[in-house]
């Protein structure tokens, strides 16, 4: 009875060390091979919003944070200044297409004289004349539809479906043609970067399923892989100004670090109220398609 006591509770020792051997080298394994990430982030495309145009905000419709759509109307350059150039180049023009008709006509009339009335000389300079003004009516049409441009310009819209982020612009100010005055954070671009080591790349591939978990949340999300990044920063390389050619820092490390790729991940689904905001900490897996759920 002692003998099979003691060789019952050997074989329960060597069970559990195996077992906890295999355990170990399956989370090994997990850790070490399977596509996964810590270090990832929620990001999203931001909008440089700048007016086209320069003049006093005479109208401000958006606050800071604000949900806006596509075409939605940010902000109103003073309108009357850009109304009053529209007057004063459709005079310019009609004062042009005046003149244009009236040498015009001269050239008509001088062309059906015969040589023993008008010369040669003179039938160019009237030929000449009637061209110039038709190209400077053609300019003035061109300062005219400018002009109207810039009166449509002044009412700046919104260029995605987002949200309004850094807005530092209040009415009354002066927007200059091209100074950012706030950005527009794209609601429609939405994804995931994960940053994974060189050596999990094999095992990503663009179309694998991907569950994503933000820190702070405990239902996952859905997504998938668009792309990998094909190139990212060399560190260990400066470019010598003087000559133009790569400078390579000595390396002394006996350990070589695996460098960390970027994958993008696009979010298909994720639970009602979750709230994105881009720069959120977020862990990510990638499930191959062998191992992928069924849809």
């Amino acid at each position: 009875m002692k003998t099979a006591a003691l060789a019952l509770r050997i074989f329960i020792t060597l069970v559990v060390a195996a077992g906890a051997v295999v355990a170990g080298v399956l989370l090994w394994q997990y850790y070490i091979d399977s596509p996964w990430t810590r270090d990832a982030r929620v990001a999203a495309e931001i909008v440089q919003v700048a007016p086209d145009v320069s003049g006093l905000v005479t109208e401000l419709h958006v606050t800071n944070n604000q949900l806006v759509k596509k075409g939605d109307v940010l902000f109103v350059i003073d309108l009357d200044r850009f109304k009053l150039a529209i007057q004063r180049d459709q005079a310019a023009l009609d004062n042009q297409q005046a003149q244009a008709d009236q040498l015009e006509a001269d050239a008509e009339r001088r062309a059906k004289l015969g040589l023993n009335a008008i010369s040669v000389e003179a039938k160019q300079q009237a030929e000449s004349a009637a061209e110039a003004a038709r190209a400077a009516v053609e300019q003035a049409q061109a300062a005219l539809d400018t002009a109207k441009l810039d009166l449509e310009r002044a009412t700046v819209r919104s260029p995605v479906n987002g949200f309004v982020s850094s807005l530092i612009l209040r009415q009354g100010d002066y927007a200059t043609a091209g100074k950012q005055v706030m950005a527009m954070v794209d609601a429609d671009s939405f994804h995931v970067r994960g940053y994974f080591e060189e050596t999990k790349i094999p095992r990503i591939h663009p179309g694998d399923k991907v569950e994503i978990r933000l820190m702070g949340m405990s239902a996952p999300l859905q997504g998938h892989v668009l792309s990998i990044d094909r190139a990212i920063a060399d560190r260990e390389i400066a470019l010598n100004s003087i000559y133009q050619i790569v400078d390579v820092n000595p390396t002394f490390s006996w350990v070589r670090l695996a460098q960390r790729i970027p994958v993008r991940i696009a979010i298909d689904s994720m639970p009602d109220g979750v709230l994105l905001a881009s720069g959120m900490t977020a862990t990510v897996e990638v499930m191959p398609a062998a191992t992928a759920p069924a849809k």
